[in-house]
């Protein structure tokens, strides 16, 4: 992905959530110069991923298969396991119409993908095989605390306010639905650790390449080691 893209996708989805009126951390507004003053204080956002997250899959075609992620709060793996810290973790995501998110679990994070608002999310499941194959056996889901059936890849729609909790190792993939506008995504998880616990049916780039064709406006998370020094 170009730079200049990225920053251009930060500022359209700085006004889809300023419409949704959901407010993001302060943080969030730092910019690389202030990112390179900041010191131990800081840690916490740098170890456990926090911030903007926004990527193609290495399919060079954002709006077709992309997504637009920001980690508001997280722990991470090696204090969760003694015990210490932050044991969950949030994530707000903006999906638009027919963008794909591909198809994908996780080994050790449970989460609740949540429509926050404005159009529909789709989803589809399909359980995991002992080889992480995609099985033809029916997939069990609770949908808000009731438990629905679904054939493997039928399509779930989640109406805002709706949401699905997904338990590890099932494979699923995610949209907007066509006609009904972008989506506000909640996720409430688990501890997240998408470098080591996404595992991609296919073979992809969760972090793309970036072309530095500009500065960037503002640091994703994947950038905060060319510019925090602790």
């Amino acid at each position: 992905m170009k730079r200049s893209e990225i920053n251009v996708i930060m500022e359209d989805c700085r006004k889809f959530l300023k419409e949704m009126k959901f407010h993001l951390p302060a943080f969030a507004d730092w910019t690389p110069e202030e990112w390179t003053r900041k010191g131990k204080e800081c840690s916490e956002i740098v170890e456990n991923q926090l911030g903007w997250d926004i990527t193609d899959f290495g399919s060079n075609d954002f709006h077709s298969r992309g997504l637009f992620l920001f980690t508001i709060r997280n722990g991470n793996f090696k204090l969760a396991e003694q015990n210490i810290g932050k044991n969950y973790a949030e994530k707000i995501m903006i999906v638009e119409e027919e963008q794909l998110t591909p198809n994908h679990f996780h080994f050790i994070k449970m989460e609740d993908i949540i429509n926050r608002g404005g159009g529909n999310l789709l989803l589809q499941f399909w359980n995991a095989t002992e080889d992480e194959k995609l099985a033809e056996s029916d997939v069990q889901i609770s949908v808000d605390g009731v438990v629905v059936d679904l054939k493997p890849g039928e399509i779930l729609r989640l109406k805002p306010g709706e949401s699905v909790t997904i338990p590890q190792k099932i494979y699923h993939c995610f949209y907007g639905e066509k006609g009904k506008g972008k989506v506000l995504v909640g996720e409430v998880s688990g501890v997240s650790d998408d470098y080591i616990d996404d595992r991609f049916f296919e073979e992809l780039a969760r972090f793309p390449g970036i072309e530095e064709d500009e500065k960037p406006k503002f640091l994703l998370y994947d950038d905060y080691v060319k510019y925090y020094k602790e």
